[in-house]
């Protein structure tokens, strides 16, 4: 529709519509899917041309970034200052600080660096919950199941089956660092924990603190992090290049430190990348959920070292950003709104898709919906409504004692949720695919694991709701662990610090950059949106 149709007249359709409206175009999901979701454009893949897994589809702009220059190229480190750790870990989000709390308490040295300051991430973005089969109706295989069908079983079954069993302890883990979660009877004493519906789910088995779960996650984990003695914290350090040995594996990593302008050449004994996912790349031109320092760094850098990636084509748009106003265009609100009643409505007041469908499926039913025609817009931006009103009603708590984050959005928005909708649409939201990583978080590459949203294999390709809290802590503790192992074990064959590694995989990638006939003018990692290249301040020794 090229204008808003009132309020009143969707709510008067709606109550003759209590269940999503069949029509002839509609479609089986898979075809849904194929015709109207992103990943199924005709310009969002292409091949990877180098580097390990070359002959695989990529999306074009992330491609770009793969198969690009370092950013270092032509630095002359030598004057660098120079560092040594046990494990260095690289990202400060939920997966970096769960990797670097577990590989200190396992008796390493670690080193934290962070290319903002540590909690400013996706984390603190991640509004609905986490996943764990906790309830005496639930399982660990059924939540097994219900991940495995949501990603449209294409996740590998080890990895996966890891997470769901890993989730209890991981429940356990954050109530002993003191998180919160919502009671089910706040009021009675040793109250059980409040299970929430999700989307593309057999039972609720969602937890939840209100509706900034990420938020209050990333406080404790922080607050652990800071009075960790066995941590050394790098805020605002950036790793612009990994090091390597000269049998590949990796030796650390070059850091600069934006505040003193400087490179840091940290030698480890293990490195981590949780660096996080590449949101702010806008992939298809959709407005994005994701934190600003998701620019796909960690993905760059581990594949140019020599890491195995895979279904880097896959990605999830949640189904309800932002549409309008323009200002907050892909703001995410959270599935718990639609898991609380919250209806979707086209604009001729219709429901047109069950609400806690898998999110790719609702994201495409939406696509469909303003592809036909029955989309609403309003200032030049299109969208769909979201119907806030079943959380409203009569005798209901206050949308603010529910879901505050919801109801604060709402305000910044201008609307009256009793009263007018929302407008949303699709938000590039989590990317799918990753580094390839075993049971342990170990990427191909030895001395470099992986966890986080910078790895691939564990959702298939479809994330459900909860389960990317659940992954970042289930494996960055596994990461964790498994560094602080390696790290032991070659400390007691040598009590001297970690060897420093070079730069020579960079020279042999711009050699297959050469042979391929790329253009090596493109430096990578981007470190922020927006910027062509990040000015880097050359060392002493190679300014003289």
């Amino acid at each position: 529709m090229n204008s808003a149709i009132e309020y009143q007249q969707a709510s008067q359709n709606r109550a003759s519509h209590a269940t999503p409206s069949r029509r002839a175009d509609d479609l089986s999901a898979a075809a849904l899917l194929a015709q109207y979701h992103p990943d199924h454009a005709a310009d969002a893949s292409t091949l990877l041309h180098i580097g390990p897994s070359r002959g695989q589809p990529c999306h074009p702009r992330l491609a770009e970034l793969l198969q690009s220059n370092a950013l270092i190229d032509g630095f002359d480190l030598a004057g660098a200052e120079q560092r040594s750790t046990d494990v260095l870990v690289l990202g400060g989000g939920g997966a970096g600080a769960a990797a670097a709390l577990t590989a200190a308490r396992s008796g390493a040295a670690v080193m934290l660096a962070s290319k903002l300051r540590l909690g400013d991430s996706n984390t603190v973005m991640a509004e609905g919950g986490i996943q764990a089969a906790l309830a005496a109706s639930d399982s660990p295989q059924q939540h097994f199941d219900d991940a495995m069908r949501g990603g449209h079983h294409a996740a590998d079954p080890q990895l996966l089956a890891q997470l769901a069993s890993d989730a209890p302890g991981v429940i356990r883990w954050l109530i002993e660092l003191g998180m919160h979660f919502d009671l089910a009877d706040p009021l009675s004493d040793g109250g059980k924990l409040r299970y929430k519906q999700a989307g593309g789910c057999s039972q609720p088995r969602i937890l939840c603190y209100r509706d900034y779960t990420g938020l209050e996650m990333m406080r404790v984990l922080r607050e652990t992090v800071e009075l960790e003695p066995g941590i050394q914290l790098l805020n605002r350090c950036p790793v612009v290049e990994l090091l390597s040995h000269q049998d590949g594996s990796c030796a650390g990593a070059v850091l600069y430190d934006l505040e003193y302008q400087r490179f840091i050449v940290v030698s480890a004994r293990q490195t981590i990348l949780a660096t996080g996912g590449c949101g702010q790349l806008h992939l298809q031109g959709f407005p994005t959920s994701n934190h600003y320092g998701a620019t796909a760094d960690g993905l760059v850098l581990a594949y140019r070292l020599g890491a195995q990636l895979r279904d880097m084509d896959a990605f999830q748009y949640h189904p309800t950003g932002v549409a309008w106003p323009p200002r907050l265009r892909g703001g995410l609100i959270s599935e718990a709104a639609r898991s609380a009643g919250a209806l979707l409505l086209n604009g001729l007041g219709e429901r047109f898709v069950d609400e806690l469908a898998p999110r790719d499926v609702v994201t495409a039913a939406m696509l469909r919906e303003c592809a036909a025609g029955r989309g609403i817009e309003r200032d030049g931006q299109l969208g769909l409504f979201l119907d806030l009103r079943p959380l409203c009603g009569p005798g209901l708590p206050t949308l603010a004692s529910q879901l505050p984050a919801l109801q604060h959005l709402a305000d910044k928005c201008g609307i009256d949720p009793t009263r007018e909708p929302l407008l949303v649409y699709p938000t590039l939201h989590y990317q799918n695919g990753g580094v390839v990583i075993d049971s342990q978080g170990q990427s191909s590459v030895p001395g470099l694991l992986c966890a986080g949203e910078i790895t691939g294999g564990i959702h298939g390709r479809n994330r459900l709701m909860g389960n990317a809290l659940l992954d970042i802590l289930a494996f960055g503790r596994r990461a964790g662990r498994q560094a602080a192992r390696l790290a032991q074990a070659a400390r007691n064959k040598s009590s001297l610090p970690p060897l420093r590694g070079g730069i020579e995989h960079v020279y042999r990638w711009q050699r297959q950059l050469a042979l391929a006939g790329l253009d090596a003018s493109q430096p990578a990692p981007l470190l922020y949106p927006g910027l062509a290249r990040l000015t880097l301040h050359r060392p002493a020794s190679a300014r003289a």
